[in-house]
């Protein structure tokens, strides 16, 4: 039986390859990782890194964000069915349309999205930054912002602006669960609700801190509580527990879920022996026509210029 880890690691330093991971998968995927972060930590990893072959353990749009800002590095994706509901809401097509119909509107769009709604986009945003990027511009700029209208919502709240949404959400984000959330509460009457801003925002009302996966790891980590119920997809527990292992971590389910989880599918399509098998055969590979890419790296690199400037 082939040792996958020991295998892994052999073909990393033949190859000259690096392993990057989303906190959101799974805890084996998160082990065997050079890099973890949220959406907007790969990105600076990826655009600073001197390997020749990048496995991005993600979803597709990570992929391609990655191949975007590395044309010439092979970025690798273990599954290449792990998608993205979010990114799936916005058509390229689409939101060209939605953009032309509002003529002199700078185009702020979320990082999960296409290569192709990222080459329409002046400026890209994670969770992490979108508050400081949005107030960079000036408070009288017309601004789209597409596609998550969750986190558009609440950035409009919380800056005061009143930024044009495009309507798209996460599947995950979109479906936790208020009356849920409250009887947990009653369980774990000492424990603060933590919830990332792609939720609704009768979520975000009951939370204790609203934050980035990134932001949420660091408050559990940093707060003199113990308990916290978790409002973002439940990969990001694994890490919580491995940097606070004396607290608990409750995720927070959804209104279908017989469990008490809420996973995203598509995250934890990417198992080890899937990385173990594109790392040995180069593939999946993620491929951005040159001309789309030159257009969609414009965006993210000024977010990677911006965060930089803003010490983010």
């Amino acid at each position: 039986m082939v040792d996958y880890i020991k295998e892994i690691e052999r073909l990393k330093k033949e190859k000259n390859a690096v392993i990057m991971g989303h906190y959101y998968q799974k805890g084996e995927i998160q082990d065997i990782s050079d890099y973890i972060g949220d959406s907007l930590a790969l990105a600076q990893y990826a655009a600073k890194t001197d390997a020749d072959i990048i496995v991005l353990c993600g979803v597709h749009f990570m992929g391609e964000t990655a191949k975007v800002l590395c044309p010439d590095k092979k970025v690798l994706v273990p599954d290449m069915n792990a998608g993205c509901s979010l990114a799936d809401s916005c058509n390229a097509d689409d939101f060209k349309k939605f953009i032309d119909e509002h003529p002199g509107y700078k185009v702020i769009s979320y990082v999960n999205t296409t290569a192709a709604v990222k080459a329409l986009t002046d400026v890209v945003v994670t969770s992490s930054n979108a508050k400081q990027i949005v107030e960079s511009f000036p408070k009288d700029e017309k601004i789209i912002f597409g596609p998550d209208r969750n986190l558009g919502n609440y950035i409009n709240s919380i800056t005061g602006r009143n930024m044009l949404l495009w309507d798209g959400a996460c599947h995950v984000h979109e479906q936790f669960s208020v009356e849920k959330i409250a009887q947990l509460k009653q369980v774990y009457p000492e424990a603060l609700v933590l919830a990332h801003p792609e939720c609704k925002k009768t979520v975000l009302t009951l939370a204790d801190h609203v934050g980035s996966t990134a932001a949420l790891l660091k408050f559990a980590v940093n707060s003199g509580k113990k308990e916290f119920i978790v409002a973002t997809e439940s990969g990001i527990l694994h890490e919580m527990q491995k940097q606070a292992p004396d607290k608990i971590f409750i995720p927070a389910p959804a209104n279908d879920s017989t469990c008490a989880c809420n996973d995203c599918n598509y995250m934890k399509l990417n198992t080890v022996e899937k990385v173990y098998n594109a790392l040995l055969n180069e593939q999946p590979e993620i491929l951005v026509d040159r001309a789309l890419a030159e257009k969609a790296v414009k965006s993210i690199r000024r977010m990677l210029e911006i965060s930089a400037q803003l010490g983010l």
